[in-house]
């Protein structure tokens, strides 16, 4: 069995000690925000916090993060109030959008480290893959991220969506037809 944390609640998973943290979030846990892109660790799809560092999950085991304290994107903020979400809305970032949470848990966990990125450090730092080119968009988001952490800019045209994240992964219940 390994234990660790998974945005912020322990967790215990009894699967084979070398299975992709990834699977063990999509398939055991269903935090499917995790996404799974090339399975090498070349895309970025997959990233996810742990213990502060992104870290691409289909390239660890759940045994190597045994102990750990791991954030997806469902865990980054409940209400997608998180600076990075709101920046990212805000900019227009997505296209696709495949590859957006790696890369929101990716840039997230770059302010954290330095919260006055330059470009260059965002560029270094920003290793995973847009297949849609939004790099300029990004690269915006980061630095509003920054200026919104800091209290030089607030966000207001990003409200969180109509649904709420309780709600979204609940089953609909089945319309019965009308009585006659």
């Amino acid at each position: 069995m390994t234990k660790f944390t998974v945005n912020n609640q322990p967790v215990e998973f009894r699967m084979d000690p070398e299975t992709p943290l990834l699977w063990a979030l999509r398939d055991a846990s269903n935090l499917t925000g995790t996404k799974y892109g090339c399975g090498s660790g070349d895309c970025g799809a997959c990233t996810v916090d742990i213990d502060g560092r992104a870290v691409r999950s289909c390239q660890i085991t759940i045994a190597a993060a045994e102990g750990t304290i791991v954030t997806t994107i469902e865990g980054l903020s409940r209400d997608r109030s998180h600076p990075v979400q709101q920046a990212w809305a805000a900019e227009g970032v997505p296209q696709c959008g495949y590859c957006q949470s790696g890369m929101i848990m990716a840039a997230a966990a770059l302010l954290k480290v330095n919260p006055n990125p330059t470009n260059g450090d965002i560029d270094a730092a920003m290793t995973n893959i847009c297949r849609c080119g939004t790099y300029p968009r990004i690269r915006r988001a980061i630095h509003r991220a920054a200026a919104m952490a800091a209290g030089r800019e607030i966000i207001v045209a990003a409200p969180p969506p109509g649904i709420a994240p309780d709600d979204a992964a609940r089953a609909v219940p089945a319309l019965t037809p009308p009585a006659r």
